[in-house]
């Protein structure tokens, strides 16, 4: 194999009570990334279209996890990477992790696969630290897993995958503003009472209870976030009365995507998700902030490969 063409999908990180551990992958949002082997050692980013982003790999998300999984793997060859953005940066649906995430995958191919795909997640991760200042996993496992994945712990990674129930939908509406991860992590607190943690910890648990045995009230219980929303909600304009319309429409619940700005909402049903997508869309037609809307099934495999030569 020559060159690969890949589908690197979007995700939707921490699910309100889940903060850097949990998230899931998304089935019709995302990049599409083409990896060439080449003759010339080391990684390349020769073009990036829909986005003004580094071209030098040591600058970009996907040059540094793709060098990240190659100081592991010697090669005489290397590789160029053409990435197509269609999730913009600060969307918070994972756009740094879906560049990370197709990088490693593709290479990984490429190579005739010598690494799992938990090491995958670690040699990603570190495009995620270039982009935020902090190692997190919880979008580029989605990314490279599919379904739900829970990021148990780091030292060393343990990533446990989580089917989704069958009827679960994810409705997403992403007003047009920026928020950076970076920025989106300064304004937490330092410390978090243990009131609101035992109230954090058993959310994490109900809701991967839920998503297992296929609860779906359960899963709408669990969807609180006691920790990073009270804070973040105010860099996102009408936060709060599109998550209340979003519940009124029939989610099941409702939260921060990632750092923000996108807000997400877990809905069973596909007709249930299009009703609330289109009530949260209202919210922003009323304010006047352009925004972009997405309804999606869960998607159960991650990056996906569109063509291999």
């Amino acid at each position: 194999m020559k060159s690969i063409k890949l589908f690197c999908p979007a995700t939707v990180a921490n699910l309100s009570c889940g903060f850097d551990v949990l998230g899931l992958c998304l089935d019709n949002v995302g990049d599409e990334m083409i990896i060439h082997k080449t003759n010339e050692p080391g990684v390349r980013i020769t073009k990036i279209v829909g986005a003004d982003l580094p071209l030098e790999a040591e600058k970009n998300v996907a040059g540094v996890a793709a060098l990240s999984m190659l100081s592991q793997w010697q090669t005489d060859f290397g590789f160029d990477i053409e990435i197509h953005k269609k999730i913009k940066a600060g969307s918070g649906i994972g756009s740094s992790a879906a560049s990370a995430a197709g990088a490693v995958f593709g290479i990984n191919e490429l190579l005739g696969k010598p690494f799992e795909p938990k090491d995958l997640v670690w040699f990603a991760g570190w495009g995620e630290h270039a982009a935020s200042g902090s190692y997190h996993a919880d979008n580029v496992a989605p990314a490279l897993l599919g379904g739900f994945t829970l990021v148990r712990g780091y030292n060393p990674l343990d990533v446990i995958k989580i089917d989704s129930p069958p009827d679960l939908f994810v409705a997403v509406i992403h007003p047009q503003i920026e928020v950076k991860t970076a920025e989106a992590r300064a304004v937490l607190k330092k410390e978090v009472p243990l009131k609101a943690a035992i109230a954090q910890w058993g959310n994490v648990g109900g809701l991967v209870a839920g998503l297992y045995t296929h609860d779906y009230e359960l899963i709408g219980r669990c969807l609180h976030d006691g920790v990073a929303e009270p804070y973040r909600k105010a860099l996102i304009p009408g936060f709060d009365e599109t998550k209340k319309t979003a519940m009124a429409h029939g989610a099941l619940g409702a939260g921060i995507s990632g750092s923000g700005p996108s807000i997400f909402a877990l809905c069973k049903g596909l007709s249930t998700a299009e009703k609330v997508a289109d009530a949260m869309s209202d919210i922003y037609e009323t304010i006047g902030l352009p925004y972009h809307r997405h309804v999606s099934p869960v998607n159960p495999d991650g990056v996906k490969i569109l063509e291999q030569q």
